[in-house]
């Protein structure tokens, strides 16, 4: 009996569970448009439910007229594409209004199947939240439901001159929050602010830090090696950013802190160069031109190299030619490119907000600093431009550390997150059976009738 077989017959875990990311495909190139972490998250905890003989079909909006109904992304994964609304030119902002349309899909590519083809529903994202919703009471399967981001902890936290996050999405993140039988967050601060803002059920909440794809981000043949691959000078200091191109990621900070740095040290511009990886996202699309503009106000144009989004092989390869990642982030549920870069050995500068401080050992694998004043990213880069020997000391520290967080370990939690919400799912159902004159809430707990 194959391995497949005999955890399907043990029931440890779900055999199909049904994934919904309505604005945003697993196929896309993550730094492009509204694609980024959630992307690699679906992607390789999908692969690794699969590899535990859980089989996942992701459903996603169609974006383009020449996609095929479905896709296999790798064996046991399977992406559906389904029609709601313009394949182009439809904003993130616009979609809750086909969100019937894409329910409409799902529940058709469902009505070819028997009853039982979905043992659960995993939504990410509240847009999917409301689709996992109605699905999962159609067919009679518990919902799990994953943020990635949340509207009051982003309006709480917003950068100067970005657009707040509206109050129907508050509105929605409340009712998905009250919907879901289980919510995974990132990190335990995650899960604290789903409490505090939204209510959430702590024993209905579980913490799953994501991973990060080991084989893929290590630090392979080296800097030296990377730097050579990509064409970067041997013996400059490279603070890199890479990530989506928009306020609440603050590249501008990184940039203002590399002019204090050569205001302050002249020589120093012969021997920085700045990348930044990435492309506009949204509210960055309404002025994609902004920090080209800036560099060159800032006068450092010269050593602020701009590159679009690359594929995860290059971007591995950015990395390891860094001396260190800088993320400014005014939110970040956890910051998996913090991860990822340190997997190949790179020390990380970052904001201490969110999930960063989980992801990042402050003063070991990089530092966390406190608040967004570009003297104080400057200060933490003056350490690596004034100690030539800092990123290779706090890269092997980085390594190690990053190891802790394989993507095997986070898709076993959240394989025991199902069968949690399964098991609770099946006990209310049998005691709803069971009971006369009371009724039963679906996430397990009895409530009696007055």
């Amino acid at each position: 009996m194959s391995r497949l077989s005999r955890r399907r017959r043990a029931g440890r875990h779900p055999r199909r569970v049904a994934v919904l990311s309505v604005h945003t495909s697993p196929l896309h190139q993550p730094g492009t448009g509204d694609a980024g972490g959630m992307n690699v998250y679906i992607v390789e905890l999908a692969k690794q439910l699969a590899d535990l003989g859980t089989e996942v079909e992701i459903f996603t909006r169609a974006t383009a007229g020449a996609l095929a109904p479905t896709v296999e992304l790798a064996p046991g994964v399977l992406v559906r594409h389904v029609d709601a609304g313009p394949y182009e030119g439809l904003k993130k902002e616009d979609l809750p209004a086909q969100l019937c349309a894409f329910t409409h899909g799902v529940m058709q590519a469902w009505a070819g199947h028997r009853p039982g083809h979905y043992e659960l529903v995993h939504s990410h994202y509240w847009l999917s939240g409301h689709v996992g919703w109605l699905a999962a009471d159609r067919w009679g399967v518990p919902l799990v439901h994953t943020m990635h981001t949340m509207a009051k902890v982003k309006n709480a936290a917003l950068a100067e001159g970005d657009t707040p996050e509206p109050a129907a999405r508050i509105i929605g993140e409340q009712q998905v929050v009250d919907a879901a039988d289980r919510l995974i967050a990132n990190t335990s601060g995650e899960a604290a602010e789903l409490v505090d803002h939204y209510g959430a059920d702590p024993l209905r909440t579980a913490v799953v830090h994501p991973g990060v794809n080991l084989e893929r981000f290590r630090p392979a043949d080296g800097r030296a090696a990377a730097r050579a691959r990509l064409g970067l000078p041997q013996d400059a200091v490279i603070p890199l950013f890479a990530g989506r191109i928009q306020p609440l990621k603050a590249p501008d900070l990184l940039l203002r802190a590399v002019a204090e740095l050569v205001d302050a040290q002249p020589e120093l511009r012969s021997r920085l160069l700045v990348p930044v990886v990435g492309g506009p996202s949204g509210s960055g699309l309404t002025r994609p031109e902004r920090l080209h503009k800036l560099a060159g106000l800032l006068g450092i144009s010269d050593i602020v190299l701009f590159r679009p989004p690359v594929s995860q092989p290059e971007l591995a390869d950015w990395y390891r030619a860094a001396s260190v990642l800088v993320m400014p982030s005014y939110s970040e549920s956890f910051g998996l490119v913090a991860v990822e870069a340190q997997a190949c050995g790179t020390p990380v500068i970052a904001a201490a907000v969110g999930g960063l401080p989980v992801a990042v050992r402050d003063d070991v694998t990089g530092y966390l600093v406190q608040g967004h004043e570009p003297a104080l990213f400057a200060e933490a880069l003056r350490r690596f431009t004034d100690d030539p020997a800092r990123p290779a000391v706090m890269g092997e520290a980085a390594t190690r550390h990053a190891r802790g967080f394989g993507w095997g370990a986070a898709a076993a939690a959240t394989a025991e997150v199902y069968s949690d919400a399964i098991a609770a799912h099946r006990f209310a159902d049998h005691t709803a059976h069971a009971t006369r004159g009371g009724a039963v809430n679906r996430r397990g707990g009895l409530r009696i009738a007055r």
